[in-house]
């Protein structure tokens, strides 16, 4: 029974083969527009932008609400009322719930003026538009709850924030630290930070840090009016402690457990500052003077905060990215503020947040692509015991990532760790189809002794394993690029890099790989 070919391939090599004798005639023609390609796609790879992994969009969303420092826990709580009310309006809003000050295990210690907001949303079937994309519904909702007072906000996602939480201490996609002593300075510098951000594409949320701002009462003696009444400083703040802070004055037992019993002045007299002038300081000899006698009360704004980092003060300068890119982003950012930003000696910036795992994750890559390609061109070496044949068929790596670039760019996605995952696998197909013709080719012309005809032949018959390969594994991508379900921003990138660069190492391999290794043996079929 003898073999026959289907219509489809027959077809296929009734194309191929005069493309392929057109291409050997103008081979320097072919070799000069693949390096271009090469070159070009290089280029473009350094506009196409850089992020860690692709935004997730983990379907609900995440609201840090932050109000003026010394908001009471009852204000706050009426503040949220009015938060979640204005939230639940929205139709695509299931329901809203939110976390105000540090729980019983304080592993997220904050004031009672900061709340941590979770937005439920329905599925995307019961929105009345279900064309609103999240971005679309997180600036209404940005619009809506920017008209209420004494608020700021930060829009992320639930599992996104604890993740940037727990990798830098912020919880935006970039935290910006200026590290130094004074908090004044820390201050002003981060403004100009935050000043400079605002002016940038892409930024969103930009927050400094609330170090300030905090309504602290201040309690000044009078110490000359002290010395004339016959007091001293230390029984002064004693009675001042002991009347708003509270003095321990014995236990209650109630069963098994126990409670501390706290003496100190009404709720009505702590909180009102007039009344507290006329608190009775008792007299050695007898008699009451009152407090604003031998004091000076004054409500002044104190630090709100100190936070420190490696044994540095620091204040952070948050901001979300949207619509652009991480990577360019923060290299715009840095080569702004180092313009226009004038730090004094002894201070200095930190770049955290998202940022940091892009970075890390960069510095592996770097180190690990270059020692696979390495291996792989070793390998290549030791089977076919030809440095020139191995390294013939090593050129399809960057000839196939000419097809992963341009299909990123082509579908406005910028380099990522997916992306980069996917053209490491791209490598690996480029290299089998490389492998597969150059072995056929190189039997073939130690059979018969021409070359041209190896090629040729060689070509044609190896022409329906690579094709096969190259359908394989561009079609099986093909469900992952057009994926619009959970986790599909991940898969996106990876699942474009595969398909463009199959496409493209599909082509130079069947024409550029023939070309190539005629010209690089020919001294050797001469001989």
């Amino acid at each position: 029974i003898s073999e026959k070919e289907s219509p489809v391939i027959s077809s296929a090599k009734s194309l191929y083969k005069p493309a392929l004798l057109a291409a050997m005639k103008f081979r320097w023609l072919v070799l000069g527009s693949a390096s271009s390609l090469v070159v070009v796609c290089v280029w473009l790879a350094t506009t196409l932008g850089s992020e860690f992994i692709p935004q997730l969009d983990e379907g609900d969303i995440a609201l840090h609400a932050l109000r003026i420092p010394g908001t009471g826990l009852e204000q706050s709580i009426e503040m949220q009322a009015q938060l979640e009310e204005r939230l639940k309006a929205f139709p695509e809003v299931d329901k809203v719930f939110a976390k105000i000050g540090t729980p019983e295990v304080a592993t997220d210690p904050m004031p009672p003026s900061v709340a941590d907001n979770f937005v439920v949303l329905k599925p995307r079937d019961q929105w009345p538009n279900p064309n609103k994309t999240k971005d679309m519904l997180v600036a209404e909702m940005e619009d809506a709850v920017t008209k209420l007072p004494g608020n700021k906000y930060e829009f992320t996602q639930p599992i996104e924030m604890r993740f940037n939480e727990l990798i830098s201490g912020v919880r935006a996609d970039l935290g910006i630290k200026v590290f130094g002593d004074d908090m004044d300075q820390l201050l002003a510098s981060a403004q100009a930070v935050q000043a400079v951000l605002e002016t940038i594409d892409g930024a969103a949320d930009i927050q400094v840090e609330q170090v300030t701002g905090l309504p602290m009462l201040s309690v000044h003696p009078k110490r000359m009016m002290l010395s004339r009444y016959g007091l001293n400083v230390e029984d002064l703040q004693t009675l001042v402690a002991t009347g708003i802070g509270g003095e321990n004055a014995g236990l209650i037992y109630e069963g098994d457990r126990r409670f501390e019993l706290v003496v100190r002045l009404p709720e009505t007299v702590r909180r009102d500052i007039d009344r507290l002038a006329f608190l009775p300081i008792p007299l050695p000899d007898g008699g009451y003077v009152p407090l604003s006698e031998v004091a000076e009360l004054e409500l002044a704004p104190a630090p709100n905060q100190i936070s420190r980092e490696n044994g540095k003060r620091r204040v952070v300068v948050t901001a979300n990215v949207r619509d652009r890119d991480l990577g360019g982003f923060v290299e715009e950012a840095q080569g702004r503020i180092a313009q226009q930003v004038d730090l004094p000696d002894g201070y200095w910036l930190d770049y955290g947040g998202t940022f940091e795992q892009l970075q890390s994750a960069s510095a592996r890559l770097a180190l690990v692509v270059p020692i696979t390609l390495a291996i792989i061109i070793g390998l290549l070496i030791m089977a076919f015991g030809s440095v020139k044949d191995a390294l013939i068929i090593f050129t399809g790596v960057p000839l196939a990532l000419t097809g992963g670039v341009l299909s990123l760019w082509l579908r406005d996605m910028p380099l990522s760790i997916s992306a980069g995952v996917g053209f490491i696998a791209l490598s690996g197909v480029a290299v089998l189809n490389g492998l597969v013709m150059v072995a056929f080719i190189r039997d073939l012309w130690r059979e018969q002794g021409d070359l041209i005809t190896a090629i040729v032949e060689g070509a044609l018959v190896r022409l329906r394993p690579v094709l096969m390969t190259a359908l394989v594994a561009s079609l099986g991508f093909v469900p992952m690029a057009l994926n619009t379900g959970t986790g599909a921003e991940v898969q996106r990138p990876l699942a474009t890099v595969v398909i463009g660069g199959i496409i493209s190492s599909t082509l130079l391999t069947l024409f550029v790989l023939p070309v190539l290794y005629a010209l690089l043996h020919r001294k050797k079929a001469k001989t």
